[in-house]
């Protein structure tokens, strides 16, 4: 099992990232979503200059907001200053797109986008539809020292639901899930993944196909409880994000909550969301998110939701719980703290779990 930091680009902080290549964790993933954070290519060049091990990439970059050659080349540009470290996750943009006011990438152009993006992250042509015309497209100075397609750029495909989870069989190298840290999940995880792989024929190999998944982690003291106000500053935001994605499930599909924990507070979260105007709305739902909580959100981060979204315990019991998720194949856990105990969470984790992993 490896522990890798999900970092809220933020183009100053890049200190956080070296101090996590020092305490062990193995993998830096930058999140894109350009109307709350920083640029996530800035800031992984930076991050590329002042670390030497730990790999780096996104997480995840957005295919509703850049082209798949603007996509391959910015991660090309990265992999020629961190070769043989850096990856690329990518996924249809839900934060970053229903934080414009607008729905993510449609399943079908998602497909048809990983299937341009593969052979352009290999230094290969590809057709690219680009306003109703097609046309080959490759880098055409891809040996000239402005970016480097070799070593391979492995790309780990964001998935939620069966659809998009088919498509990081298909296409990808791995794939990037925010589950329940629950091992009962993974097995429904790997038939998606698989069933996708089947229809283009392809075998997956489950040793080699990387698994991550979105959470965050928090080490008890002796006798805390998980509610207390240390725990809920230390992974809050994390949990309360949680909300923010039902909600946009609901707004725009209709669906209600399928988590038992956010149905008992769903009538008391919305009329709080539902207070700012509709045309507005989208700006509000995920204010603060996976940085803070907001005031008036502080009462639904409960031990219920917190236990159902984030991995808390003693060191034993995160240590007990990492590996029956790593026997169900998950290869990596992501870790998101709040902005403010970004690094508290960093040193507890590293000097409580990481040394016995």
């Amino acid at each position: 099992m490896e522990l890798g930091v999900c970092v809220a680009s933020k183009i100053d902080d890049i200190d956080y990232v070296v101090r996590a290549e020092q305490l062990g964790f193995t993998h830096a993933w930058f999140a894109d979503s350009q109307m709350i954070w920083s640029d996530p290519y800035a800031c992984l060049a930076l991050a590329a200059d002042r670390t030497s091990a730990i790999r780096l990439g996104t997480g995840v970059a957005v295919a509703a907001t850049r082209p798949a050659p603007v996509t391959a080349a910015s991660i090309a540009t990265i992999n020629h200053i961190a070769p043989d470290r850096t990856f690329l996750g990518i996924g249809t943009g839900n934060t970053a797109m229903r934080i414009m006011g607008h729905k993510p990438m449609r399943i079908a152009e998602f497909d048809e986008y990983l299937t341009s993006l593969a052979p352009l992250l290999r230094g290969e042509e590809a057709e690219l539809m680009w306003r109703g015309d097609v046309s080959p497209v490759r880098h055409i100075m891809a040996d000239d020292g402005f970016v480097s397609f070799k070593p391979e750029i492995p790309m780990y495909v964001s998935g939620f639901g069966p659809r998009s989870l088919a498509l990081a069989g298909k296409h990808g190298h791995g794939a990037v899930l925010s589950i329940p840290p629950d091992p009962a999940f993974m097995e429904r995880i790997w038939g998606s993944i698989e069933r996708g792989a089947t229809e283009v024929g392809r075998t997956i190999d489950r040793s080699s196909f990387h698994t991550c998944s979105l959470t965050t982690m928090v080490v008890l003291e002796p006798g805390e409880a998980m509610d207390s106000d240390r725990v809920k500053e230390m992974c809050g935001a994390f949990a309360i994000a949680s909300l923010h994605y039902t909600y946009d499930q609901f707004r725009n599909f209709g669906r209600p909550p399928s988590s038992p924990v956010i149905a008992e507070m769903w009538d008391d979260y919305r009329a709080v969301v539902e207070e700012t105007p509709e045309e507005r709305r989208h700006q509000r739902v995920h204010a603060g998110h996976n940085c803070w909580v907001l005031p008036e959100e502080e009462r639904f981060v409960t031990a219920d939701l917190i236990a159902s979204t984030c991995l808390v315990g003693s060191p034993d019991q995160l240590l007990d719980r990492l590996a029956k998720l790593d026997a169900v194949g998950l290869d990596q856990v992501m870790l998101l703290p709040p902005l403010a105990p970004r690094y508290d969470v960093l040193e507890s984790v590293g000097a409580e779990v990481i040394p016995h992993l």
